[in-house]
This record gives structure tokens, sequence and C-alpha cells, in this order.
């Protein structure tokens, strides 16, 4: 009967703190890509090394998100962390602390990384370093374009206006690693900044408007921290 008891209380932890996460191996793997597709940003490739984490299966919702905002009132619309952390638009799309209602398992956005890392840190977690999201995007595969390959149809990702917005995450196939949308639906927040100042920071994995070439694992983004967008989103790490 304890045994139950406390599985059901984590239960309870693992949903309030939102997403489902999966154990990523420590493992040595090779960043960045010579492709003839590849941008001179993700050149020369390295070799690196990155310890075991978690990595949550899918990017964070609307519906996950308001749980954050309704306990920090400084993270709602127009509260002071959102007026120093985020710039005008920061969800945009919310009605004060209500997202639309057709999508509470869509991927939250217009979220800035300083809005995405308060997230994550109210959830214990964190977010994934850029070669961490990397090694779990690639998904136990070597060398691959794709979470799951070298080609890519609209039959597995979310991207080039198909839909002409986000989807619900988990509507596609998973990559070997159990993690959706790690190509498409929304680009993601990455810990790192992109070069040695402050700003920008990372992005990563293209979204539901861009086309192919940028929803290949090794394609590197970036933005202002503060800066927020439709195309923009999260998940976290630990």
């Amino acid at each position: 009967m304890r045994t139950f008891i406390l599985f059901l209380l984590f239960m309870s932890t693992a949903m309030f703190f939102g997403c489902e996460a999966v154990s990523i191996p420590t493992g040595v793997f090779q960043v960045g890509s010579d492709d003839p597709d590849a941008f001179p940003n993700e050149q020369p490739v390295n070799t690196v090394s990155v310890d075991q984490f978690s990595m949550d299966i899918t990017e964070v919702t609307n519906a996950q998100y308001q749980d954050f905002v309704l306990e920090n009132p400084q993270w709602q619309k127009g509260g002071s962390a959102a007026k120093r952390g985020a710039d005008e638009n920061y969800l945009k799309l919310w009605d004060e602390t209500d997202y639309p209602t057709e999508k509470a398992d869509h991927p939250v956005v217009y979220v800035s990384w300083h809005a995405a890392a308060a997230y994550a840190e109210w959830t214990e977690k964190r977010l994934p370093t850029e070669n961490e999201w990397e090694k779990a995007a690639r998904g136990k595969l070597l060398g691959k374009k794709y979470p799951w390959g070298d080609s890519i149809d609209a039959t597995q990702a979310n991207y080039d206006w198909n839909v002409g917005d986000t989807v619900p995450v988990q509507q596609y196939p998973a990559n070997g690693y159990g993690l959706y949308d790690m190509a498409g639906n929304v680009w993601e927040w990455c810990a790192d900044t992109y070069e040695d100042d402050e700003d920008p920071r990372v992005l990563r994995g293209g979204s539901w408007l861009d086309t192919e070439r940028f929803l290949r694992v090794s394609t590197r983004g970036w933005s202002t921290s503060t800066f927020t967008s439709n195309y923009i989103g999260f998940r976290c790490a630990k």
C-alpha cells in the first residue's frame, strides 16, 4: 500500500511539473554537418562527449505553461518579469492568463528565452544545452540529416507551411529516443549563447513555416533572449 501511495504521489508530481521525460545516455558523437545543405555555422564537424541527461518528450504546451503563469504572476502578460525579460509580443495569442481554447496541447509560443528558462527552473529542470539538444534530436542515428533519416515529407513533421500553424504535440512519429517534434512545429530555445556574449541565444529544430533545410538536426538558429514569435517555443531537460 505504501509503495502504491508513493507511486500516486510521484505521478501527481510528474503531471504537475509537465512533460514526461526520457533518459539520453552518455556518449560521444559528432555535432555539425559537412552536408552540401549545411550552413557555415554548422562547420566544422566536431566530436563531443555528452553526459547522461533527461529530455522532455514534447515541447511545453499552452496548458502546461498556464500552470506556471497562474502560480507566477510576474510572468503573466504585463507582469514585472515579463516586462523585463520579454518583448511586447509575449503570449500574444493569450487573453490575460487564458490561452486559445483550441490550443491546449499545442506548443506554447511567443515565449522569450528568459521566460522559457524561468519555466524550466519552476519545474526543477533547465533548458538543454545545444550539444544535448543535437544528441537527443539525432535519435540514436549517426550522420543523418533528420531525426529519422535522410529524407523528409509532410507525414513526418510540421514544416514549410504544410499546415500553416502549430499542431498538437505528439501528432507526428517520435524519433529513436521517443522524442516528438525535434524537427518542425516550433524552434526550441537552448541554454547556450550563440557566441561569447550574453546574446543572442541558440535556437534549434526549425518550425512550421521553415523549409526542410532548416529542419536538419545540425541547423543552428539564434535570436535575442527577449524576442518572442509564433514560431518559437521550447522543451526542458534535466
